[in-house]
């Protein structure tokens, strides 16, 4: 008789575990759980992460080309000056 009892609690545990599983499915879809705070502010730091990179690279490009943005290029200076103002 051990022996039965034995076989049979496997086949109800796991029919016990597949209703548990099955019930706590269809309730978890009438409940969803809210949005985790640490993946929020994860969100929040990465945005932040970004926008100073972009600053950084907004910064060193114009501290690069800076020239071209203020209106004076050499080549274009060189051009509009006429030709005794570069001989001399």
């Amino acid at each position: 008789m051990g022996d039965t009892l034995l076989t049979l609690t496997i086949p109800a545990l796991l029919l016990s575990s597949g209703l548990y599983a099955a019930a706590r499915a269809r309730w978890r879809r009438g409940h969803p759980a809210p949005p985790s705070p640490y993946t929020q502010q994860a969100a929040r730091l990465a945005g932040r992460a970004a926008l100073t990179d972009a600053g950084r690279i907004v910064d060193e490009a114009y501290g690069t080309l800076g020239g071209l943005y203020d209106g004076r290029h050499p080549e274009t200076d060189a051009q509009q000056r006429p030709a005794s103002a570069t001989a001399a």
